[in-house]
């Protein structure tokens, strides 16, 4: 995943668009301002309702809508997969035709892009169909093998109105096929960036800080270290990157000089900054603080890099400012705030939900399977009235002994009621 800034101004062809020999003519102040302010909003928006559906999603009551955690394991191992796959891609740019790999990149893309946009504007299509719209619920179910051994590969549930926001993604897919328009790819690029930040949980602070600080060191040495992340940025014709015309306006929609922002540099920040949404709700005190202000640290990291780069003139590795600006901020709080050890105890995995239900208390059971069975059945019949007990009954179960002592205590028990019942009918 592409995880630079780039700012191809100034007669550069280095972040898109065919180059023919001549070179651009420079960009407008205003054209370069309005291409840096667009970037940046875009990188928020993905972030902040991102992080708000992630809450959602983390209290879904369905199975196949969970979420996916990431354990340090898997943070500690991500930027090595990360430098493989991008080591990978760029030797395969340099042997093979660079037209038929993004042939075939696109139709890839193209597929997961129709169904990350219509999970993306689900929710807000929904406030547009009338009450009475006939909505049809449906279950896309793909198992393999039979019996007990069945397993599913596919259990999709949707309905009528996600038909809708199909259709509606589909044509936006085929306009991107077709013609590669920025604009295109910036939906397909704001819903993959969205659903990774609703669906991709950190579970707690610590496995977090591994994993920015790993792709820190890895987004250093790709950007600094080589070229291999501007080469497969600008060779990648997918929507794996955010990107702006800054000659917007001199040539309008058909601009093609593109500074550019890099998914990664929205996703993994973050999915941190949704953990700290979480956190905030944990605590139960109606208020966001560690969500603002990683929020907060987010724009004044994403806003260095750009001035950095504009300075420069180069390429930059957001998350060079990213990463010590998102973990830093709220460290600071929670420093002045005295819950540093909330903070990194917290587990996001382990949040006890409202409609999650939990064993708290495990009964000793004993006796036969058939009896086990049948006393679970009279559990779940509902509760029934208690029969009274005689006080034979409540002797013995208060006072166990031998069943000799036992015997006596009911012939006693007997004899006395009889001698009642004696005096009463005198």
């Amino acid at each position: 995943m592409d995880s630079a800034v780039s700012d191809p101004h100034n007669g550069s062809a280095e972040a898109g668009g065919p180059t023919n020999g001549t070179t651009r003519p420079p960009s407008t102040p205003e054209g370069i301002a309005l291409a840096y302010g667009s970037l940046l909003l875009m990188a928020l928006l993905p972030i902040f309702f991102g992080a708000l559906r992630s809450v959602r999603c983390a209290r879904g009551k369905n199975a196949s809508d969970m979420p996916e955690t990431i354990t340090s394991r898997d943070a500690a191992r991500f930027p090595i997969i990360a430098s493989c796959t991008l080591l990978g891609l760029y030797l395969f740019f340099k042997i093979f035709s660079q037209e038929y790999i993004n042939l075939l990149l696109s139709m890839y893309f193209f597929v997961l892009g129709i169904l990350a946009l219509s999970h993306t504007i689900s929710p807000f299509m929904n406030k547009f169909f009338p009450a009475n719209f006939p909505n049809r619920q449906y279950q896309l179910l793909f198992t393999q093998g039979s019996g007990e051994n069945k397993e599913e590969i596919i259990n999709y549930e949707f309905d009528t109105k996600d038909l809708v926001c199909l259709g509606l993604s589909s044509i936006v897919g085929v306009w991107y096929l077709l013609r590669k328009h920025w604009i295109a790819n910036n939906l397909f690029g704001l819903a993959f960036s969205l659903n990774g930040v609703e669906l991709l949980h950190l579970n707690n602070v610590s496995t977090g800080c591994i994993l920015l600080g790993g792709l820190f060191i890895y987004d250093i040495f790709w950007v600094f270290g080589t070229n291999v992340m501007v080469t497969v940025a600008k060779s990648f014709e997918a929507p794996i990157k955010l990107v702006f015309p800054q000659d917007l306006l001199e040539k309008g929609l058909e601009a093609d000089n593109f500074a550019m922002l890099g998914l990664g540099d929205i996703v993994i920040p973050g999915i941190f900054i949704a953990l700290l949404l979480r956190f905030d709700i944990s605590l139960k005190k109606n208020t966001h603080t560690y969500f603002y202000t990683s929020f907060a640290a987010y724009i004044f990291g994403l806003g260095l890099t750009i001035f950095i780069m504009h300075i420069f003139k180069h390429a930059q590795p957001a998350l060079l400012y990213l990463v010590p600006a998102c973990i830093g901020f709220p460290v600071l709080v929670a420093l002045a705030k005295g819950e540093v050890t909330e903070m990194f105890s917290y587990e996001s995995s382990a949040e006890i939900l409202p409609h999650t239900p939990r064993l708290t208390h495990f009964p000793t059971v004993s006796g036969s399977p058939a009896s086990l069975a049948d006393s679970m059945q009279q559990k779940l019949a509902g509760p029934r009235r208690r029969r009274p007990q005689n006080p034979s009954a409540i002797y013995e179960e208060s006072n166990p002994k031998d069943p000799a002592a036992v015997t006596e205590t009911r012939e006693g028990t007997e004899a006395t009621t009889s001698k009642g019942l004696e005096k009463k009918e005198k």
